[in-house]
């Protein structure tokens, strides 16, 4: 609500004094309601059948329409078109990063963990977004990654490099463990984790009715995405087998930069977006706009991403 002058102010306080000449006190301005946006929260609440989950905003990545990741072989025209024919501009790309939490009874489940400090000051957000969650990290009991990729494992550990989530227990493929134990750039990273690894195989029930490995091929040795359950209802988490939600999904077919083998994360991405398409299952998607939640869609001849 605006407040009045000053002028306006003085005039009522003078009224005590002396009787008010009406030409004397100038009029009011009028009182508008003014609504107030509440501050945009880093979480958003929701639920899988009845296990209550929160997605957990780490930031986000830009990148530039320069076709160096996105499109590759194509022309920054090409993006371009498929970018601003849904209105958006048409010169970047913009992924979110949230890490998903879910709680299943006396264990909190976190999947993948944001970039820490690796990716620079856009991302790293997680700590300060779970505590405004009200989460303690010392409470998460298991961590689930969908591959060793540095915007999904940075947050693992914090600026001293020690273990951010220490009472968690680490799950995350045996191929893909040992494709990140094998890189020198992991070397103190991976000492770090070594003892809270559990390193499944493809299609494990991890969470016994809860959570099983999905093995989604192509993007890493071992990427993995996981099949959430809660009743009859159950949500996807994709990992890295789609980036953006508007290009990896109506030209799931073109080349990214990020796929450690390209043919087989396409032919991935391909299948594994109609097969969404056909069954409705819920998705969440760690570089979609946040808070990631939604579904494929089939809309004429091409499949898009609808959010909740």
């Amino acid at each position: 609500m605006k407040r009045w002058s000053l002028i306006v102010l003085v005039s009522v306080l003078s009224a005590c004094s002396k009787a008010p000449d009406k030409a004397d006190i100038p009029a009011a301005p009028p009182i508008t309601a003014e609504p107030v946006a509440p501050a945009a929260l880093n979480y958003t609440a929701f639920r899988i059948g009845e296990l209550s989950a929160l997605s957990v905003s780490d930031g986000v990545i830009e990148l530039p329409n320069d076709n160096q990741a996105f499109g590759v072989g194509k022309t920054p025209a090409d993006v371009s078109a498929v970018l601003t024919a849904n209105e958006l501009p048409g010169d970047k790309l913009t992924l979110a990063v949230q890490p998903l939490l879910v709680t299943a009874g006396d264990r909190l489940l976190l999947f993948d963990t944001g970039a820490g400090t690796l990716f620079g000051p856009t991302t790293g957000k997680i700590q300060s977004s779970l505590a405004e969650a009200g989460v303690d990290p010392q409470k998460v009991t298991d961590i689930f990654l969908s591959h060793s990729h540095g915007d999904h494992v940075g947050g693992l550990v914090n600026g001293e490099g020690k273990l951010a989530f220490p009472n968690a227990t680490i799950h995350l493929a045996k191929a893909e463990w040992e494709f990140m134990a094998g890189q020198d750039r992991y070397k103190a990273f991976v000492s770090e984790l070594t003892p809270k690894i559990d390193a499944f195989t493809p299609g494990a029930e991890l969470v016994p009715g809860v959570v099983t490995a999905v093995e989604i091929k192509g993007h890493t040795p071992g990427h993995s995405g996981y099949k959430i359950t809660s009743g009859a209802e159950s949500l996807l988490y994709v990992g890295d087998s789609m980036h953006h939600y508007v290009v990896s999904v109506q030209q799931p077919d073109w080349t990214i930069a990020f796929d450690g083998d390209s043919p087989v994360a396409t032919a991935s991405r391909v299948k594994l977006i109609n097969d969404l398409a056909a069954s409705g299952e819920r998705v969440y998607a760690v570089h979609f706009p946040f808070p990631g939640l939604g579904k494929m869609q089939k809309q004429g001849d091409k499949v898009v991403w609808v959010a909740e």
